[in-house]
């Protein structure tokens, strides 16, 4: 063999694996999108890639993941969503408002929603068991326990003339939720303080506020703004001495009192499981929407006994775990 022969050779054998590598399909692109920080949500990404692998998918290897985040600022998704439309993504995953900015913005992109509210009232679905569309996804009713969650909290402060709300204003979950806990409390007869807060100022003025007008205990709001913050309001409950009800239980593992509510991680990873069934070719309309079938009461025993709280014998019985 003559050796320009053998260096053409050689160089072909080099060469031919970059090209082969090169005319490889590209990776399926999901989105991943909230209209609050990623910071305090990246146990809700592991979750999701969770769900994902589950489903056949780990990242990287067959899929690939684009976080994106409105920072709080809902005005900035529709610029979001259309940036991840651009990419192409073969599917988005969002949070409520994320979910319905999306919806508003393309009806071919496959969207997984998880979600607190309603969808079929906030007309992301046309119903749960048939979505219809390119939408789908998981619900915890989060905002629909709040007058469980209220009922909850008076058992354990019995003593709690007034109890004190905050709610973050003009969301559709929380807006639902402000009316089921005020006919709860007119059922019962309880007076309530309603506090809006949509930034961490706002949330230390009704903590403030709260305890001047004597409120003797706290129902936090739900939704991804007050989870996002569950380690300040944690943190303002303990200074005023204020026994708060959350409904994540990642709240009562930051410190906080009690909670009662659907698991959000566990929530993510069905969302995962959805995300890459579509993947696989499966469409949204016919994956119905996956609601919760438990509901875990969380107490944080060193927290009561700090605010100097007897927890009633009766509500250990029902508690799902007890963090000593």
């Amino acid at each position: 063999m003559r050796r320009r022969e053998f260096i053409t050779l050689v160089g072909g054998a080099a060469v031919w694996p970059l090209a082969a590598r090169a005319q490889q399909p590209a990776l399926p692109i999901v989105g991943f999108l909230r209209s609050e920080p990623l910071g305090d949500a990246m146990h809700l990404v592991a979750a999701f890639r969770a769900g994902l692998k589950e489903a056949g998918f780990t990242e990287d290897q067959n899929v690939t993941i684009e976080l994106r985040s409105a920072e709080g600022h809902a005005d900035r998704l529709t610029a979001l969503v259309a940036e991840l439309i651009h990419r192409p993504v073969a599917v988005i995953v969002a949070n409520s408002l994320a979910a319905v900015a999306a919806a508003t913005a393309t009806s071919r992109v496959p969207i997984v929603f998880a979600t607190g509210t309603d969808p079929v009232r906030d007309h992301l679905v046309t119903s749960l068991n048939h979505p219809g569309g390119n939408v789908t996804g998981v619900v915890f009713f989060a905002s629909n326990v709040a007058a469980k969650r209220l009922e909850l909290l008076r058992q354990l402060v019995p003593t709690a003339m007034t109890i004190a709300v905050l709610v973050k204003p003009n969301t559709p979950e929380t807006e639902a939720e402000r009316r089921d806990v005020l006919a709860a409390a007119q059922a019962t007869g309880q007076q309530l303080l309603l506090f809006d807060a949509s930034t961490e100022p706002e949330i230390g003025t009704a903590f403030k506020d709260a305890a001047q007008r004597g409120a003797g205990a706290l129902l936090v709001g739900s939704g991804p703004f007050f989870n996002s913050q569950r380690e300040y309001i944690v943190s303002m409950a303990a200074r005023y001495a204020l026994p708060a009800m959350f409904n994540i239980a990642e709240a009562v593992a930051a410190g906080g009192l009690i909670s009662y509510g659907t698991s959000l991680t566990d929530a993510y990873r069905q969302a995962g499981i959805y995300a890459g069934r579509i993947l696989k070719g499966e469409k949204p309309a016919d994956l119905p929407v996956m609601q919760p079938t438990k509901f875990d009461l969380i107490i944080n025993l060193k927290t009561a006994k700090a605010l100097g709280l007897t927890v009633p014998p009766n509500l250990l019985a029902l508690a799902d775990e007890v963090i000593e």
